[in-house]
């Protein structure tokens, strides 16, 4: 069965997330009529908070500290920042597994190979999205975020990855709901990988797991 292609494109500004939004909701109309092809979109933004559909009041500490946006994704509040990796992916299930549950599956293990590939073990918890970290103290702390949107069978949003931000931001919230867990980064843990370094084990990692190839785009979609 030949590879589906999907356009990658990586902004080196950061995108404020406003703009982020409209620019995904015009690709992933255009995907639906077919007018443009799948992508993955990968950029920063300014110190952000994001609210998902299930977020709840309480879990917003700090509401002055950062902007905060109510957005249509799934989960609860996260942080967006500076040295966090952001990855929005846009694509067609029905071109390939119309399965919610499954499509997730492939987000987090997506997350879980590019984190070997880094060196780190990442893993799933029952009960709790994104993916989780295992500290030689028996903390476990969370380095990877997912939150995801489908407007007839057409992805958004992604995931996102702590490289190295500021992780005293995420003070200001109670990271998607989840009381008693920490967060944690690849600075954080030992491992200085760059931005450009994370992101090429990105795209390795998603050509495999979703068993397409990539090609150049421009960025911000237009």
């Amino acid at each position: 069965m030949p590879k589906k292609s999907v356009e990658w494109s990586i902004s080196r500004d950061l995108v404020s997330y406003p703009d982020a939004i409209a620019a995904m909701e015009a690709r992933v109309d255009a995907i639906r009529k077919d007018k443009a092809a799948e992508a993955v979109w990968l950029l920063e933004h300014p110190s952000v908070y994001t609210a998902g559909t299930s977020a709840q009041d309480q879990d917003l500490l700090a509401p002055d500290l950062f902007p905060t946006y109510r957005t249509g994704r799934g989960g609860q509040y996260t942080y967006h920042g500076p040295g966090q990796r952001v990855a929005y992916v846009m694509l067609d299930l029905q071109r390939r597994q119309s399965d919610v549950r499954a499509y997730v599956r492939n987000l987090e293990q997506w997350l879980i190979i590019s984190l070997a590939g880094l060196g780190v073990v990442g893993t799933r918890r029952e009960g709790r999205v994104g993916i989780w970290i295992n500290r030689d103290n028996g903390r476990e702390d969370k380095i990877a975020a997912i939150g995801v949107r489908i407007r007839r069978w057409v992805t958004y949003h992604g995931i996102s990855l702590n490289v190295a931000p500021d992780l005293a931001h995420f003070n200001g919230i109670v990271p998607c709901g989840v009381q008693g867990h920490g967060v944690t980064s690849l600075l954080d843990l030992g491992v200085s990988a760059s931005m450009a370094t994370a992101d090429s084990t990105l795209r390795n990692a998603f050509e495999n797991i979703f068993f397409v190839t990539t090609f150049e785009g421009d960025s911000p979609f237009s």
